[in-house]
């Protein structure tokens, strides 16, 4: 297992755990469950979503195989059949508006093992949910090419005029009954809203009128697979054409090895609407040609031109050194569709160098780190009005609109609040626009707590701002509650002094603070201050209105300071 994890490491992988289907079970519905359940060994091993060409166990143990020299990597070959053999498969226009494009293909005499074929299906089961977008860009169907007769047509049909036998159904449906009958399927409900709505649904039919396939929902009963299955056409219909290549090549190169001859691929013919043909797969190989210099520059090596060379040929990119050691030509096979640029190369190099292995220097610029001005001052209060005797929280940047309005009297209009566009849950609806709520609700959840209860939290708020290029824009504050018998008001006064004096900022009109008598939704009239610094209003202190404490599950009385901290950096 040790050794194992380690080769994953080297390739680039993770082995995440090493489990058993007895244990996944048991930990997700509890022993009772598990009764029964295989207990063989399971490696569930991480995998980039960029290499769809290791999302099986034939690509990964051909990858690794070809990664540690035991094997060179196969050259894939498409074989086109002599004229009047090869299959075709006809687009006809109806399929514009639904799922234009079709690509498809032929593995001949193949052997099937219960393995294998598990692996078959299972492939195209990731890459239906990775590269096909949960079949939304393309839909696979794999069929037994016996059952059938070419030509193929791929066509659409209003849903009344389609009826089948869907697979493993023991009777035919038309396509909106099938619609119905899988409403309620755990598996394939979600991908009925992909045609639901379209006035015609995309059908494959055989030469005699044989229903292949409703992508993206469901295949014919009829082309079913077996393990005794020689011969499978491949068909993958889509909205984009470029993934639909890719997940065609990607099927065919990793069973390509169970055909008679490995490795070759029977080519099929597409007919389009507009009379032109292509031939598919398209298998292409491609050459890039990168500089040793740059690979070594950017990883941070020195390699000689022909071990880079040899590291990327590890790595599935058969490549040599060419002119005088001035290049490296890298041949890209058709199974990395994710070489799209020198960087990818580059990358894989790294990999199979061991980024272990790459010696760690110091960087040539030289700089200094500096904390935040406003983080470095807003750590100094915390320390000090925690020794003021106040116990810091840590509250939800978001919360209901009720919280920051309703509840504290106000109108949601006027707090000019960041609103949160599908919100999970009512608790998260918008950003906070002062941190008090926050505060309030904790001490709610401590009621059990002896009196008095001092809390102070030093946060970010939000607001929208128009002048700003994210149209909102944060603010640094202090907020402070004091909730016993009594409310204190004067221990919240003394905070604030405590604060300015920390702060240096003396308690006048000319260069320091000063605190006038006004009138605040939230508190108590008559009991509510405005704080005024640095020529601007700061924020308020005062004695919360028995509304607002009530709004918020408690009984006691309490007061409240919550100022903006950004002037005094």
């Amino acid at each position: 297992d040790e050794e194992f994890d380690e080769l994953c490491f080297e390739f680039g992988l993770e082995l995440d755990e090493i489990t058993s289907e007895k244990d996944i079970i048991s930990k997700e519905k509890g022993e009772e469950k598990a009764k029964g359940a295989s207990e063989t060994i399971l490696y569930k091993i991480d995998v980039p979503a960029n290499r769809y060409d290791l999302l099986c166990l034939e690509g990964l143990v051909r990858g690794l195989q070809v990664f540690k020299e035991r094997i060179n990597l196969p050259r894939y070959e498409k074989i086109i059949p002599a004229q009047g053999e090869v299959q075709r498969l006809i687009i006809t226009e109806e399929t514009v508006q639904v799922r234009p494009h079709a690509v498809a293909a032929v593995l001949r005499n193949i052997t099937f093992t219960k393995e294998r074929y598990d692996s078959f299906i299972d492939l195209q089961e990731k890459l239906h949910q990775n590269i096909c977008r949960r079949r939304a860009l393309v839909a696979i169907g794999t069929h037994d090419l016996d059952t059938i007769s070419g030509p193929f047509t791929y066509t659409a049909k209003a849903p009344s005029e389609i009826k089948f036998k869907p697979l493993n159904q023991s009777q035919e449906y038309t396509a909106s009954q099938i619609m119905d009958l899988y409403r309620t399927d755990s598996h394939l409900r979600h991908y009925l809203h992909l045609i639901e709505n379209k006035p015609l649904y995309p059908v494959i039919y055989d030469s005699n009128g044989i229903v292949l396939s409703m992508p993206p929902i469901i295949n014919g009963d009829h082309t079913k697979i077996s393990l005794n299955t020689r011969n499978v056409f491949i068909e993958c219909t889509g909205t984009d054409i470029t993934k639909a290549k890719i997940v065609l090549d990607i099927l065919v190169t990793m069973f390509s090895e169970y055909c008679e001859k490995p490795f070759t691929v029977e080519a099929t013919e597409v007919v389009y609407p507009n009379g032109k043909t292509h031939i598919y797969p398209e298998l292409a190989y491609r050459k890039e040609k990168v500089k040793p210099e740059l690979i070594n520059k950017k990883i941070g090596i020195s390699e000689t031109p022909s071990s880079l060379a040899k590291l990327l040929t590890r790595m599935c990119l058969k490549s040599h050194v060419t002119g005088n050691g001035n290049n490296i030509e890298i041949e890209i096979p058709p199974t990395r569709a994710d070489i799209i640029h020198a960087c990818d190369i580059i990358e894989d190099a790294a990999i199979a160098y061991g980024y272990n292995n790459i010696q760690m220097t110091i960087p040539k610029t030289y700089t200094i780190a500096n904390q935040l001005p406003l983080n470095k001052f807003t750590e100094l209060l915390r320390l000090d009005l925690a020794a003021a005797g106040f116990t810091e929280a840590l509250t939800f940047a978001l919360c209901s609109q009720e919280d920051i309005a309703e509840k504290l009297g106000m109108d949601i209009s006027a707090t000019k609040a960041v609103r949160i566009a599908n919100p999970k849950t009512a608790e998260f609806q918008v950003a906070r626009t002062t941190l008090l709520p926050g505060l309030l609700k904790t001490i709610a959840a401590n009621r059990k707590m002896p009196l008095p209860l001092k809390l102070f939290e030093i946060s970010d708020i939000v607001v929208k701002d128009p002048n700003t290029d994210v149209g909102a824009r944060n603010y640094r504050h202090l907020c402070a509650v004091y909730y016993n018998k009594s409310p204190g008001f004067e221990i919240i006064h003394g905070l604030l002094d405590r604060v300015m004096q920390l702060l240096d900022v003396p308690p006048n009109e000319e260069k320091g603070y000063t605190i006038k008598a006004t009138e605040g939704s939230a508190f108590f009239p008559g009991r509510c201050a405005e704080i005024f610094a640095k020529g601007q209003s700061i924020g308020k202190l005062g004695v919360l209105h028995p509304d607002v404490i009530t709004k918020f599950e408690l009984t006691m009385p309490c007061s409240a300071l919550e100022i903006n901290i950004e002037p005094f950096v």
